[in-house]
């Protein structure tokens, strides 16, 4: 068995945000195995999550976010089940790491659930129409389309979309780390977006790049 150190405990616990007891427990079951330990912890969180799924969380935050000169704002409302966790470091700086999110990705919808069923099936009837051009078997268009629609709704969903400063990880999966941390139920409930000049013709410019670049990231 791999010896188990400070290090990489602290290392684990950065990446994780779980607790150091956890981590160091991680480490030992997946035999100083950091990426085996990340997953070991995430299945612990999403446990962790579900068990708190159905409890009420009506306290949280409304926060915002202004991207550079205020071309671009967010507004999203966050809920958790305390004011005393609403208050939490951690908890507050999620918020920002969730508004920033939408900034850069530009996601319609928190979850796939709650994308109207007209609009999936008119994406799906523009894509059928398209795929029907290559000539293929109809089973095969089928799948194709499939794919092409869960890859869609990855894209428009904040809590399926890969974090921008860390593309490993989900919105969601950031969520469930943040639940097993805190002990409670926390939703992402609603958010809005604002583009200065939204539906005018200008140009479009790589705001995840952006967003990045601030993060010191690129």
């Amino acid at each position: 068995m791999a010896a188990v150190t400070a290090t990489m405990i602290k290392d684990l616990r950065e990446r994780t945000g779980s607790g150091m007891a956890d981590c160091k427990k991680a480490l030992v079951e997946c035999d100083g195995d950091t990426e085996k330990a990340i997953e070991f912890l995430r299945k612990k969180g999403l446990a962790k999550a579900a068990k708190k799924a159905g409890r009420i969380a009506t306290e949280g935050l409304v926060s915002s976010y202004i991207h550079g000169a205020g071309r671009i704002g967010v507004l999203l409302e966050v809920n958790c089940e305390t004011d005393f966790v609403a208050k939490n470091e951690d908890f507050v700086n999620f918020t920002k790491e969730v508004a920033m999110q939408i900034a850069a990705m530009n996601a319609q919808y928190v979850s796939a659930e709650d994308v109207p069923a007209d609009v999936v099936e008119k994406e799906r009837g523009i894509r059928m129409a398209a795929a029907k051009e290559t000539g293929k078997p109809e089973q095969v268009i089928a799948k194709m389309v499939d794919g092409q629609i869960k890859k869609w709704l990855k894209e428009l969903c904040l809590l399926d979309q890969p974090w921008v400063k860390d593309d490993k990880q989900t919105i969601g999966d950031l969520t469930q780390a943040l639940v097993a941390k805190l002990g409670e139920n926390i939703k992402i409930r609603r958010f809005a977006r604002f583009e200065l000049g939204e539906g005018l013709d200008k140009k479009q410019d790589d705001f995840a790049a952006e967003v990045a670049k601030q993060a010191g990231l690129a």
